[in-house]
């Protein structure tokens, strides 16, 4: 046995809780990444729509928040070049690495470069370093478990865990940073943070192996010229769209979730007809096709903590707790919390029932379901006026949007990785990311229609749609799982 093989082999065969060792170091940088990434965007509207006075940009509220949304989508869009350049030149493993690099780079232009010069420079960092580390580190984790392996749903769900204690900690040290002494202070914290997960990874890379080095399908010689001519085409695109005012800030949202439902047609045609892609594979994929449907009605939803709610949660809701106000933008933390306390319950749960857990199928049709339920939550909370809906009942309703959330996403990303061609590995995750990307972008989409004289008609309308497409993906199980193809 070779000393590569010998190193592989003690590296796989070491074990945390039962689960590969590897899932610690993925673990750290994921818990960093979204510390970062959560506790920006969890300021990003306010700094948006505030006034000048306040610290912010001047924006109009509607296009704040609109933005956002769009800007969610993205950084999910951007996973397909993460993917990408994965699959074809660097291996999932280093993408992780110069992705962590780039969003560094993002947070300080947002910290250091003042007003929209410092927002454009910034966010495009951040969105292609987080679509570069996002996608290629959830494949990194599912290299680390074979096909079939019932420990899978409980590996990703502890991952999960640590995406949500970023999600918690960031806003909170962003927020109290936004109020007390300025924006740009808080997006360096982002910053700070982003380059201590980057740090850990470095030092820890050793765990991972040889999982992720090996590039699947290798750029040609041949193809260089052709790459570079279809980026150069695609930037002057970008350009032209941009400058001629096709695209402007108002419909922003709109255009990236045509852009993104677009890319998902034409990944999955590719899928479908590569040759690199076996009939059994080719099966799989389909099979994927209502879940990613579901992922992104989901997604619309409950991305809508950092559009819809950061505006609720500054115009109607009570921060007063003990006497002290929080910040506004705590409201993001509030789902991590559950998340935090749920997720070893949820990892517990799915690991002792292995085959006998609900099929992927049902849980994605319990976890739309279970949004949109929580969504029709939120009518009886319109009966307080102004400012006054007490924290309190947000945290107990947001409760019902973790819940779901631990029945289909985490679940989301361990089917994924299991359904995807052995060639795609990296942009199978990408294309899961591209729906989670059309939902966020449709998060800020569906904000520019909310305002608080006609909650209960928002608030009624988008939840009981999301309950009628989680009983369609129900009545729609069989079908699906008979073409997953051995994956339960």
């Amino acid at each position: 046995m070779s000393e590569t093989a010998t190193t592989e082999s003690s590296v796989t065969g070491r074990t945390v809780f039962g689960h590969p060792i590897g899932l610690v170091n993925l673990f750290g940088v994921e818990l960093w990444e979204r510390f970062s990434y959560y506790g920006m965007v969890s300021i990003l509207g306010f700094y948006l729509y505030y006034s000048a006075t306040d610290g912010g940009l001047g924006l109009a509220k509607s296009t704040g928040v609109g933005i956002v949304g769009a800007y969610g989508g993205l950084v999910y869009l951007s996973t397909v070049l993460g993917a990408w350049i994965a699959d074809r030149l660097l291996g999932m493993e280093r993408t992780v690495f110069y992705g962590g690099t780039v969003v560094v780079a993002g947070h300080i232009a947002l910290a250091v470069v003042p007003g929209f010069a410092g927002v454009a420079i910034g966010l495009v960092l951040v969105a292609l370093g987080s679509g570069a580390l996002k996608a290629n580190a959830s494949s990194l984790l599912g290299t680390l478990y074979s096909k079939g392996d019932a420990r899978a749903d409980g590996g990703f769900t502890l991952f999960y865990l640590g995406i949500n204690l970023g999600a918690f900690i960031g806003p909170l040290l962003t927020g109290l940073l936004k109020d007390h002494i300025g924006f740009h202070y808080g997006f360096g914290a982002a910053a700070i943070g982003m380059a201590i997960g980057l740090t850990q990874y470095v030092v820890f890379r050793r765990n991972l192996g040889t999982h992720g080095r090996e590039v699947p399908n290798p750029l040609s010689r041949e193809e260089f010229g052709k790459v570079a001519a279809v980026l150069g085409v695609a930037v002057v695109a970008v350009a032209v769209v941009w400058t001629t005012g096709l695209v402007t800030l108002d419909n922003l949202p709109d255009v990236t979730t045509g852009a993104i439902t677009a890319g998902v047609i034409i990944y999955l045609w590719v899928l479908l007809r590569s040759p690199k892609v076996t009939p059994i594979e080719r099966s799989r994929v389909r099979a994927a096709i209502p879940l990613l449907v579901a992922n992104a009605v989901f997604w619309s939803l409950y991305q809508q903590i950092f559009t819809v709610l950061t505006v609720y949660s500054d115009e109607r809701i009570d921060w007063n707790i003990f006497g002290w106000t929080a910040p506004s933008s705590w409201v993001s933390s509030i789902a991590a919390v559950w998340v935090i306390g749920l997720s070893p319950l949820f990892a517990i749960l799915w690991t002792k029932l292995g085959s006998r857990a609900p099929s992927t199928p049902h849980k994605f049709a319990l976890g739309v379901i279970g949004v949109g339920v929580s969504f029709l939550l939120f009518m009886p909370l319109s009966t307080f006026s102004g400012r006054s809906v007490p924290v309190l009942l947000v945290f107990v309703v947001l409760a019902g949007f973790v819940i779901s959330e631990l029945l289909l996403s985490p679940i989301g990303l361990a089917v994924t990785t299991q359904l995807a061609p052995e060639a795609f590995r990296a942009q199978m995750m990408a294309l899961y990311f591209f729906s989670l990307g059309i939902g966020t972008s449709m998060s800020g989409t569906l904000a520019r229609f909310y305002d608080a004289d006609h909650e209960i008609a928002y608030f009624g309308i988008t939840g009981a749609v999301a309950v009628c497409a989680g009983l369609i993906v129900a009545a729609l199980s069989p079908w699906i799982s008979k073409h997953m193809e051995g994956v339960h």
